[in-house]
């Protein structure tokens, strides 16, 4: 099989863990020069000493989504050192879920969320715009979610930023085809990656179950737990529960991993077995 990442420059924001840093990994292992982007100076330098240590090549630099001036002078800097950007991952994102209820505990959350996932990808894509134009083609990944699809309750700041992402993503496809690829990753849950932790009420959880809450939670406990049964815990059965974070990042690298006059457009990717209604 053919690979079309080699050679590329590749620049992924939220690359000090998560998502992030597992893409940055990947593709590094099938040749691209990787540029590690976040705030989290410690995390990044994990990041770039593990693809070091595996023959690739990487470099950090610290940058804040959430500042536009930051974002373009790190685009800047890729180009300086690089030659170009190829494909840029705009991966940073927090999901703190909660009701409108809760707007007292949750409303800096908020702030912090509106500026992170649909700010950072509109700094994300500015930063990079005028460069790819340039050079006659490049990518551009924006990480949406499945909250994104539709609304549900305990998710309505969350969710509005996700389906921010898709139609920056689409407008952006219409505007620039045949010059900038542009694809939309549309994750499920994903166990392991650390966004759960920003969730300011747990209970707002329950309006991606349609109802199936204690059902979820009792298989999740099972999936957790000591021993879990294959069925619920192979990829290659038909129940997989919950999606692997390493499996979630083999799709955005496929989606990368394409000849140029390919893109995929818009890519779900789930737990054939997940539970979630959205």
């Amino acid at each position: 099989m053919a690979h079309h990442i080699d050679g590329k420059v590749i620049f992924i924001t939220g690359a000090a863990g998560g998502f992030g840093r597992l893409v940055a990994c990947k593709t590094a292992a099938l040749g691209a020069r990787v540029v590690a982007a976040d705030i989290e100076e410690r995390g990044l330098e994990a990041t770039v000493d593990e693809i070091r240590a595996a023959g690739g090549r990487a470099w950090a630099v610290r940058a804040d989504v959430t500042d536009r001036a930051q974002m373009c002078a790190a685009a800047a800097s890729a180009v300086e050192r690089e030659g170009a950007i190829d494909v840029w991952v705009n991966n940073a994102g927090v999901m703190p879920l909660a009701f409108f209820a809760d707007h007292e505990q949750a409303a800096e959350a908020w702030d912090r969320c509106i500026d992170i996932n649909l700010k950072g990808v509109l700094h994300g894509i500015l930063a990079v715009h005028d460069t790819m134009i340039r050079q006659g083609r490049g990518h551009v990944v924006n990480v949406s979610s499945i909250y994104g699809n539709q609304p549900v309750a305990g998710a309505a700041v969350y969710g509005a930023t996700k389906a921010a992402v898709n139609f920056l993503s689409e407008a952006l496809r219409q505007e620039s085809q045949g010059r900038i690829k542009v694809t939309t990753i549309r994750p499920t849950g994903v166990p392991g990656t650390g966004l759960a932790d920003g969730i300011v009420n747990p209970s707002a959880f329950a309006g991606i179950l349609g109802g199936q809450e204690a059902r979820f939670m009792e298989t999740m406990g099972v999936v957790l737990g000591e021993s879990p049964p294959k069925a619920l815990t192979d990829p290659d059965s038909i129940g997989y529960f919950a999606l692997a974070p390493e499996l979630l990042a083999d799709q955005i690298v496929f989606a990368i991993d394409q000849p140029w006059g390919v893109s995929i457009s818009d890519l779900t990717v789930r737990a054939s077995g997940d539970g979630y209604v959205i």
